[in-house]
Formats: structure tokens, C-alpha cells, sequence
């Protein structure tokens, strides 16, 4: 290993994660070949490179009470990744949303000298501004993916970026016809959120399909693992619709003539669908920049929610209503949130939206042509300022 060997340490908690953190780990070996990884991440990121130090799974945590379960194994989690950085000598940390968890990781490496970075920012223009402090001890520079983002770092003086969203810049629609009769139902990549969600989706389909037959359905899946857990939902669920829904692992996907490479089974299966209802979250974001009409919904444990609602400044949760708010100042998709969150609401609204695509379409297609280029990409940024810290610290 030569001196220019950068170490780099990087850790992501989901499939998001994993995809952003693969994308950085390709551009950064463009700008500096010899690079070593290790870390936490998903397949994709450990065909970059990554040297995996434990499984991502065992970060893959929702929710407050969620969190408070699994505390013994996060805490055992950190100090597995906090040795393993310590016996690579990191000069890079880079962590990939989840910042709970890697903004501690950060608060621990930042006074041993490490170069900290947290991609993709914590919502405090949403909520608990007075974070802050905490993000600021434990980084030296925050990655954001929206430029609505920014200002709050201005306001109180810490380096941060807008690298753009990848799937700003990549996600195009592909041209597959839509299916007047096919709705695409996404309850979350996690195991916790499709336990909550995914009864509620199967009993609104049955709703609109009791008024109109025709009607089937497409469930991608995130992981082919999960596969087992939705057969056992809908035979617990909705037995007698099992005929009218598809399940769509990446397996799947990958063996389907229509195969079209760079686009996953979700992207795939909402592209084809007259209508989307799915779980808040990035897949909103796809669902958004392919242009796809969707419904979406979120429901988390109610201890959860109360906190959150007392402490969220913003109306929205989902990110093209994010994003069209600071566009235009008004959303452009339903939410249906916790209590609201009910089959016959999400039933409705989804009649409501069949019953006029064409004026959600519109709100999309505008959403997304207005929608900002990234200032620079993220490895860029990360190498140009550790460079620039490193220099200082040598003067």
C-alpha cells in the first residue's frame, strides 16, 4: 500500500443507502484509484469494493420503539465498526443517511483526526433545527441531495453541498406502456414497514377491485428474500385475491424478457402500472421522476408518530410534495398518514386519481423539468475538502 492509498470508511443501513454509496465509491475511484473500502453496505456497494465489516440488515431499524428493541445489537454494531476503522487507519468517513447512527459514528472519529461526511442530510429544515450543534461536531461536511436544503447549513456556517439525487440525474422513463388495469402496490423496502403497511394496501385493493374486476396487480419487491413474508401477508390478508397479485423479486426482474438494464423491478413495475400507492420514502422519488402517478401512504408505531407530529415544521412528508413546495408552494400527490391511512381512503383517493391522470401528470412533468442540477458530484466535493482540511492542518 503506497502512501496515496486513501482509506476510506463507509457505512449504509439500506438498499438507499446502498445505492447512493456505490454510486460515490465509483466516482471517487475515477478521481483516486487507490482507494480502500470498508464498512457497512448492500450488494451493490460490495461490488464497488467494499471490504463489508458486518451485515447491513443489523442497521435496518425503524421507528422509535423499533429502535429501543434492538439497541444492545447498535450499540455492539458501533463498536465493531469503530475497531474495525481503528485497525484500518481511516482517513475518510463517509456516512450514508441513517444519521442517528452515523452521526455518532462521526462524533467518535472527527477528534482522531478523521475526515467526517454525512450524505444525504438530516431533515432539520423539517424538524429539530437544534440539531445542528450535534451535525456539526460530528461532521466536516454534509452532502445534501436538494437544493431546498442548503440554506440551514448557511444559517449556521457549516460546509455543506447539494450533490443532487443520482436519480435526478439518471432516472429517465423508459416508454413501457401503461396498463389501464394494473396498479403497482409498494409497501417499503423494510421488513418493519411491510408488516404495517402492507395489510392496509391489500385491503384497498380489494375495495377497488370489488369495483372493477379487471383490475391486478404488480408487488416488486426490494429483496428476494421478502418474497416469503408477502405470500404470508396476502394468505393472511386477502386469500381470495391471490390470483390478481404478482409478486416481482429483482430474481425476477433479472429473468424477464423484458429486461432493460439500470432499471430495478420497482422502476419497472411503476412505469407499467396505471397507478402507484406506495409507502413514503426514495422509492416516491422514483415514482416522481418516471413520471408515474401514485397515492402514497406511511403508517409507524403510534409512540412514533405522536413524536413526530409534535416536532415536524412542515406540512408533507412525501419528497415530490417536498419538492413542489418550494417550487410552486403546493403539493402535487396525496398523502394518506397514520390514521388517514385507511383502505377506504386510499381506495377513494386512488378512484379519485384514475379518474384524472392527466392532472397528475402535468404536476409531475413540471415538477421534474424545474427541478435543479447537482452543484458538483459527491466525490468531488468530499476529496477537494479533505484535501483542503488536510493542507490546513499541515500549515
Amino acid at each position: 500500500m503506497t502512501k496515496n492509498t486513501l482509506n476510506i470508511g463507509i457505512v449504509a443501513g439500506e438498499i438507499s443507502g446502498d445505492a447512493l454509496g456505490a454510486d460515490f465509491m465509483r466516482q471517487m475511484q475515477r478521481l483516486h484509484p487507490q482507494v480502500r473500502w470498508v464498512g457497512v453496505g448492500g450488494e451493490k456497494m460490495r461490488q464497488a469494493g467494499l471490504t463489508s465489516i458486518i451485515d447491513m440488515s443489523r442497521l435496518s431499524v425503524m421507528g422509535l420503539s423499533e429502535v429501543v428493541k434492538h439497541l444492545p445489537d447498535l450499540l455492539r454494531a458501533k463498536r465493531e465498526i469503530l475497531a474495525e476503522f481503528d485497525r484500518q487507519n481511516i482517513d475518510i468517513f463517509v456516512g450514508i443517511d441513517a444519521p442517528d447512527f452515523n452521526l455518532r459514528l462521526g462524533k467518535a472519529l472527527k477528534p482522531k483526526g478523521v475526515f467526517c461526511v454525512q450524505m444525504v442530510s438530516p431533515s432539520i429544515w423539517a424538524w429539530r433545527e437544534n440539531r445542528i450543534h450535534g451535525i456539526k461536531a460530528s461532521t466536516d461536511l454534509v452532502l445534501c441531495l436538494f437544493p431546498f436544503e442548503l440554506p440551514v447549513y448557511a444559517k449556521h456556517q457549516h460546509p455543506a453541498v447539494c450533490i443532487g439525487h443520482p436519480l435526478i440525474r439518471s432516472l429517465r422513463p423508459k416508454g413501457f406502456a401503461r396498463r389501464a388495469d394494473t396498479l403497482c402496490l409498494m409497501a417499503g423496502s423494510r421488513v418493519g414497514e411491510m408488516r404495517a403497511i402492507l395489510p392496509t394496501l391489500l385491503a384497498s385493493f380489494e375495495k377497488l377491485y370489488k369495483k372493477n374486476q379487471s383490475l391486478k396487480a404488480i408487488l416488486p419487491l426490494a429483496k428476494d428474500e421478502h418474497k416469503a413474508l408477502v405470500e404470508t401477508l396476502i394468505e393472511s390478508h386477502a386469500p381470495q385475491l391471490a390470483s390478481r397479485l404478482q409478486i416481482f423479486t429483482p430474481k425476477d426482474w433479472q429473468q424477464s424478457h423484458e429486461f432493460d438494464d439500470g432499471y430495478t423491478a420497482s422502476q419497472y413495475a411503476m412505469q407499467v402500472s396505471a397507478l402507484t400507492i406506495l409507502a413514503s420514502g426514495t422509492a416516491t422519488l422514483e415514482a416522481l421522476m418516471l413520471q408515474a402517478p401514485m397515492v402514497v401512504v406511511y403508517k409507524v408505531n403510534a409512540l412514533t408518530y405522536a413524536i413526530a407530529k409534535h416536532l415536524i415544521k412542515i406540512p408533507y412528508v412525501a419528497l415530490p410534495n417536498i419538492l413542489a413546495m418550494a417550487q410552486t408552494g403546493s403539493a402535487i400527490v396525496p398523502e394518506l398518514i397514520q390514521q388517514e391511512a385507511t383502505p377506504s381512503n386510499i381506495a377513494n383517493t386512488a378512484l379519485n386519481i384514475l379518474n384524472n391522470l392527466q392532472i397528475q401528470q402535468q404536476h409531475l412533468a413540471r415538477t421534474v423539468s424545474q427541478l435543479q442540477q447537482a452543484q458538483t458530484d459527491a466525490a468531488f466535493a468530499v476529496l477537494t475538502h479533505f484535501q483542503s482540511s488536510t493542507a490546513s492542518t499541515r500549515s
